[in-house]
């Protein structure tokens, strides 16, 4: 059962789900730079699941939302990098990196936080038409 009633859950579910990629995005830059002594254990970019929420009364008010419903991690294979020297190093001397593209995850960031940024203009316009059409009525 769907609880979206109105715009105002749209955008808060959107948001909501803005958020979630926000925070994967910033999880991927913070560990940009780890080295772990095995491909197994190196740290694999994260990406959120969406899905779309209809409301229960999908075909009498159009309403669907979007729920970020799980984040997983990306298939992809670590950074060999020789490094002797490194506490993390394995045998052989290698390290592997966590493959994150920082240009990728910024603009990532950029077209989050623009979606993010377009719901609070929603909920803005929203406002300040029903604050006209409250005057009107005065």
């Amino acid at each position: 059962m769907s609880d979206i009633k109105n715009i105002f859950d749209v955008v808060g579910r959107s948001m909501g789900a803005q958020m979630v990629r926000l925070n994967s995005i910033a999880s991927n830059l913070a560990n940009m730079e780890s080295k772990a002594s095995s491909a197994e254990t190196a740290f694999k970019p994260l990406r959120p699941v969406f899905q779309t929420v209809f409301s229960d009364k999908y075909s009498e008010t159009g309403l669907a939302g979007v729920d970020a419903v799980e984040v997983v991690p990306l298939d992809r294979k670590p950074e060999l990098i020789y490094a002797p020297g490194h506490p993390n190093a394995d045998a052989q001397g290698y390290v592997y990196k966590a493959p994150v593209n920082s240009d990728e995850e910024m603009v990532d960031m950029l077209e989050a936080s623009r979606q993010y940024q377009n719901n609070l203009e929603v909920i803005s316009t929203v406002r300040t038409l029903m604050m006209r059409t409250i005057n009107m009525g005065k």
